[in-house]
């Protein structure tokens, strides 16, 4: 449709029985994300998270709108918790990294950074470069021999591991 406003709109028109369905609550999610209603796109991903455990997507969304309301060690704790049971998931290993650079775990964000360089190499160079969570991570490494560029080097190379 393109109108976020619309969307919402025909959404209403979904019996009450299938509104709770996952596809219609992402489908929500998305619009209340558009406007910024992080509050409501955290409940709506934790009702993703009840409904259909075994999608990442409640999981993702719900620590992505919890980071958006500052509250990003919940945001990490909400996440970490299905980490290796969504282990090929890049967008689950990478938000990871992003929550853990903005706590200051650098150790934590580096091996989760990793991890998704592994699961997509060239999403994660292209996304993580300019990727404002990340910031603190290279900040951090500044000065020294570990670097966005060595890390993808020993990861080509075969030097990163899976349970890095």
């Amino acid at each position: 449709m393109g109108n976020h406003l619309e969307a919402n709109e025909e959404l209403d028109f979904i019996s009450a029985r299938k509104r709770s369905h996952p596809d219609v609550l992402e489908l929500r999610w998305n619009i209340y994300a558009k406007e910024r209603k992080w509050d409501a796109c955290a409940d709506i991903g934790l009702a993703i998270m009840k409904a259909a455990p075994a999608r990442p997507f409640g999981w993702i969304h719900r620590s992505f709108a919890l980071h958006r309301l500052k509250r990003t060690e919940e945001a990490f704790s909400n996440l970490a918790h299905v980490g290796q049971k969504f282990y090929e998931n890049w967008t689950v290993q990478y938000n990871l990294a992003c929550y853990c650079s903005v706590l200051h775990r650098f150790d934590e964000s580096k091996s989760w950074f990793k991890r998704a360089m592994l699961l997509d190499e060239k999403k994660t160079q292209r996304v993580g470069i300019d990727d404002p969570d990340l910031l603190p991570l290279w900040d951090s490494m500044s000065g020294t021999i570990w670097s966005k560029d060595a890390t993808i080097g020993e990861i080509n190379s075969g030097g990163g591991t899976r349970g890095a």
